[in-house]
């Protein structure tokens, strides 16, 4: 069996064992009927209910792995995993596919290239340091990095602009083309030219995590990999969530892009090419992770950081950091946009997270009652904090476009009707959801 789904307290995934392997050797056209026992398992029905406040909540996880199933039809990925929980644990969680297109099924042990989600995990990381008093957040580059000392405008950002995507650095930067090793690119990382003037604009920056992971090493004297598992994912049990995974790891490895600079199809080694010439450790990505150790994040999260930070430090990660900019940004993680939210609008107001370009996503609402509201108890109490997991390689074996996002939307939707009854606006935007397999 190639999928699994589980449910409520119910593990649900299909335990390790023999493998075997199954599939077409590409995506399948968008019209392909099911010929997988994936496929069949969890076909969605042919069309909606006519009343989804009326479904039973039983049957939503059927649903979610059924929405997930028709992207692998339409041929967006090869695989997925997923997980939708709270502080407590899972509440429903499943795997599907295949590690490639005609490769070995999923057991749900896979690595999964987690793509830019690398990066809150460095910002927890910096965090946890601030708080141990290592760094300061507003300290500046050019108190860690000398060569940046006489670089006109740089040398004074800070480490919370670097968090915030505030620092004007660019965005898109494939600096690799350019420049084969680790030297040459940081020179030509120094050179960058800014947006604007930092703490004026935000704009999703790659090349600020990069510089990010610098400061941390350069802070600590450690490298950013040890510190990654030192500060979080040693505390948290994540004990598999790794840059640069040995071979061993590699085999359980979900593939991602053929890659023609590489020249192979990429298994094992992370997908973003600036993050191959720094050689695969780097703030912006590079970390690899199972759906179980996403999981551990996940319940620390939903959980108001779990021990990882004090309360007010959990707090002030989470809070929006730049009101009055375009875009909802906190330390480290994204904040839901009222508009052009990847997760679209059914996640609360203070939801945040993070979104990697492999197809990877993890969204936390701290207060989350099914329909996408923010609230609190008659005791001022907040509700129970929700996490929402979704790995995919929606860049195997080409990174051309698929219709993902409206997939990942989708998803959260369904998702965040598992919290209670499903709400109007969660209905509408399942039913179109129900075409992915259409509009792959």
């Amino acid at each position: 069996m190639s999928g699994a789904v589980g449910g409520g307290t119910t593990q649900g995934a299909e335990q390790p064992g023999a493998e075997r392997r199954t599939g077409p050797a590409g995506p399948p056209p968008a019209d392909r009927q099911a010929d997988s026992p994936a496929d069949r398992q969890t076909d969605p029905p042919a069309g909606p209910p006519a009343d989804r406040r009326a479904e039973p909540p039983a049957d939503r996880p059927a649903r979610l792995a059924a929405l997930l199933a028709a992207g692998r039809r339409a041929g967006i990925y090869s695989a997925a995993a997923w997980s939708v929980g709270t502080a407590a644990g899972r509440e429903t969680h499943g795997h599907l596919g295949t590690r490639r297109w005609g490769g070995t099924e999923l057991n749900g042990t896979e690595l999964w290239d987690l793509a830019s989600v690398t990066k809150p995990i460095v910002g927890l990381a910096a965090l946890r340091l601030a708080e141990a008093g290592a760094l300061r957040l507003d300290d500046t580059v050019g108190v860690y990095l000398p060569e940046y000392r006489r670089v006109p405008g740089k040398a004074d950002i800070t480490v919370t602009q670097l968090l915030t995507h505030t620092s004007g650095l660019p965005g898109g930067t494939p600096l690799w083309r350019a420049h084969s090793d680790r030297d040459g690119l940081l020179a030509a990382l120094r050179e960058l030219p800014l947006r604007g003037a930092p703490g004026t604009v935000v704009e999703y920056s790659s090349a600020g995590f990069v510089l990010l992971g610098l400061i941390l090493e350069r802070a600590t004297a450690t490298g950013l990999d040890e510190l990654v598992a030192q500060q979080v994912c040693g505390p948290l049990g994540m004990r598999e969530t790794v840059f640069a995974p040995g071979p061993a790891a590699r085999e359980r490895a979900v593939s991602t892009e053929l890659c023609t600079w590489r020249g192979r199809l990429v298994t094992g080694q992370v997908h973003d090419e600036n993050a191959v010439v720094l050689g695969g450790v780097c703030g912006h990505a590079g970390l690899f992770a199972p759906l179980a150790d996403m999981d551990r994040l996940g319940r620390a999260l939903a959980a108001g950081g779990d021990g990882l930070l004090s309360a007010s430090g959990f707090a002030r990660m989470t809070a929006c950091h730049t009101e009055g900019l375009p875009l909802r940004r906190c330390l480290g993680w994204q904040g839901r946009d009222a508009v052009g939210s990847p997760v679209g609008t059914a996640m609360g107001p203070s939801s945040y997270g993070h979104t990697g370009f492999t197809g990877t996503s993890l969204w936390v609402d701290p207060a989350a009652d099914g329909a996408g509201t923010d609230r609190a108890g008659a005791d001022g109490t907040v509700a129970e904090g929700r996490y929402y997991i979704l790995l995919t390689n929606r860049v195997h074996p080409s990174r051309g476009p698929r219709r993902f996002p409206a997939v990942r939307r989708a998803f959260h939707h369904h998702a965040a009707a598992l919290a209670g009854p499903a709400d109007t606006e969660a209905a509408a935007v399942a039913r179109p959801a129900q075409g992915v397999s259409r509009v792959g």
